[in-house]
C-alpha cells in the first residue's frame, strides 16, 4: 500500500488527483463545523447524551461528528447511500428500470440522475422530521416557520452538497468518491473512540495493567482489520470453458475465463441492515419521548446492543441472538437480488460457455446456486463474527465506542478499494505512455 501511494506521487497526473481528493476532504471536514442556522447545538449535545440506542453513536461515526454537532451535514451521505440501495431493489422489481441498466452508458447515467432525485427527497424528508420534530423540543432557539425552513433547506442542501463533492471526486480525484466521503466522516472519529478506550483501560492504570490493556486493544483492532482484509479479498474462482468456433476460415475462441464469487458478496449491507431493524423500535420511543412499560419496557431493553453479553443480565443477549439471524438472513436476501445464477447461466451458453463437468443451461445454474449458497453462508460467518466481537467487548468490559465491526468493513474495504483503483490508473497510464513511446 506504501509502496503503491509512492508511486502514484511519482505521476504528475495521479498527484494532482490526489492533492484534489484532499482538498474536497478538507472542505468536508470544514462544513461539519458550520452550524445550522437557528439551532441550539447546546441543546442537542445534551440529547443526544440522554440516548441509549447504539444505532445514534453509528449514525454519528458516520456522519464525522456533524450529527451531535447539528451541522449542515449533520444528515451526511446516508440519503444517498439509501436512495442507491432502493434503486438497486427497484431495478430488480421494475422491469423499464431493469432495462435502463442494461442499456450501457446512457441507461447507467439515467439510473444515477434519478437516484440523486431520490437522495434530495429523502434528504427533504429527514430534514423536515428533524427540524419540525426536535425544533417543538428546543432545538430550534426560535421556534417558528422561517427557521424550520431555513434548517430544512440548510440540511437538504448539506446533504445533496455532500453527493455533489461525492460524485466531483469520483470524477476529478482519485474515485470511489461516495466512498471515500463516508470514509473520512468515519476516521475523523477514531481518536476519539481510541481515547476513550485507552481512557478506560490504560490511563491511570498501575504499569501491568496498563501494558496488558494497550496489548489487548491493539491485539483486538490488528484481529478485526485481518479478518475485515481476508473478507473482503475472499474470492471463488468458477472456471470457464469457451467452445472453438468457426469464423470464415479461422477457429475462434476456446479460450479459459472464470466467474469471481466474493465470499462477502453483500458487503456490509447485511449488517446494516440488521442494525437497522434491530434499532428501529428504540430511535422510534427516543423521538416520541416514551421507554415503554411492561413486557414492550423489557423489548426495548433486549433490542439494545448495549444490554448484550452482559454477565449480570444473559437473559437479554437474545436480541444479539435476533440480530445473528437477521444478519445472515440478510447476506442471502441481498446476494439473491444482485447475483442472478440463470441468468448467468443463459448468458454463458449464448456465449459458448460452460462450466467443465457441468452442462449447460439448468444444471449450470443448479451448480452456481450450489457454490453461492455455500460461500455466502462463510461471508456471513465472517462478517457475523466481525460484527459481534465489539458487543461482545462491550458487554462483559463495557468498552462502549462509536465504531465497531461495521466501521472497520467499510474503512478497510474502500481503503483496499481504492488503492486498487490507483493502482489500476497507474497501469492504464503506464500503458499510455508506452503506445505514445
Amino acid at each position: 500500500m506504501l509502496t503503491t501511494l509512492k508511486n502514484a506521487f511519482k505521476i504528475k497526473e495521479i498527484r494532482k488527483k490526489i492533492f484534489y481528493t484532499f482538498l474536497m476532504l478538507v472542505v468536508i471536514r470544514a462544513g461539519s463545523q458550520l452550524p445550522v442556522p437557528g439551532v441550539d447545538r447546546n441543546y442537542f449535545a445534551e440529547w443526544f447524551s440522554r440516548q441509549t440506542a447504539n444505532a445514534f453513536g453509528f449514525f454519528d461515526a458516520i456522519t464525522g461528528g456533524s450529527f451531535v454537532n447539528m451541522s449542515v451535514l449533520a444528515l451526511g451521505i446516508n440519503p444517498y447511500i439509501t436512495s442507491s440501495i432502493i434503486m438497486q431493489l427497484l431495478t430488480i422489481a421494475i422491469p423499464k428500470l431493469e432495462e435502463m441498466q442494461k442499456d450501457g452508458e446512457d441507461g447507467r447515467k439515467k439510473i444515477a440522475s434519478i437516484t440523486r432525485y431520490v437522495t434530495v427527497a429523502l434528504a427533504l424528508l429527514q430534514a423536515s422530521f428533524m427540524a419540525i420534530g426536535f425544533g417543538r423540543g428546543g432545538l430550534l432557539i426560535d421556534y417558528n416557520a422561517f427557521n424550520v425552513v431555513m434548517a430544512i433547506a440548510a440540511l437538504t442542501a448539506g446533504s445533496a452538497f455532500l453527493m455533489w463533492i461525492g460524485e466531483r471526486i469520483t470524477e476529478n480525484g482519485i474515485g470511489n468518491g461516495i466512498s471515500i466521503v463516508l470514509v473520512i466522516n468515519i476516521l475523523s472519529r477514531l481518536p476519539q473512540d481510541i481515547n476513550t478506550l485507552f481512557g478506560k483501560f490504560v490511563f491511570g492504570k498501575p504499569f501491568a495493567t496498563a501494558a496488558v490493556g494497550a496489548a489487548v486493544i491493539i491485539a483486538v483492532i490488528v484481529v478485526m482489520v485481518v479478518l475485515v482484509i481476508i473478507l473482503n479479498d475472499g474470492v471463488r474462482k468458477i472456471p470457464v470453458q469457451y467452445a472453438k468456433k468457426m469464423q470464415g476460415r479461422k477457429m475462434v475462441g476456446g479460450q479459459t475465463s472464470n466467474i469471481p464469487l466474493k465470499v462477502n458478496t453483500s458487503g456490509v449491507i447485511p449488517i446494516i441492515f440488521a442494525s437497522s431493524i434491530m434499532q428501529f423500535p428504540i430511535i422510534i420511543c427516543s423521538f416520541i419521548g416514551t421507554t415503554g412499560s411492561g413486557i414492550w419496557a423489557e423489548i426495548l431493553y433486549g433490542l439494545n446492543s448495549d444490554n448484550w453479553c452482559n454477565p449480570e443480565q444473559p437473559i437479554y443477549s437474545i436480541g444479539l441472538v435476533v440480530y445473528i439471524v437477521l444478519v445472515i438472513f440478510f447476506a442471502y436476501f441481498y446476494t439473491s437480488i444482485t447475483f442472478n445464477p440463470l441468468m448467468v447461466a443463459d448468458n454463458m451458453k449464448k456465449q459458448g460457455g460452460f462450466i467443465p463437468g457441468i452442462r449447460p443451461g439448468k444444471p449450470t445454474s443448479d451448480y452456481l446456486q450450489n457454490v453461492l449458497n455455500y460461500i455466502i453462508f462463510i461471508g456471513a460467518v465472517g462478517l457475523t463474527i466481525i460484527g459481534v466481537l465489539p458487543f461482545i467487548f462491550n458487554g462483559i468490559f463495557k468498552a462502549s465506542v462509536s465504531f465497531g465491526g461495521t466501521s472497520l468493513i467499510i474503512i478497510v474495504s474502500v481503503i483496499l478499494e481504492t488503492m486498487k483503483q490507483v493502482e489500476s490508473q497507474m497501469l492504464v497510464r503506464n500503458y499510455k505512455g508506452f503506445l505514445n513511446d
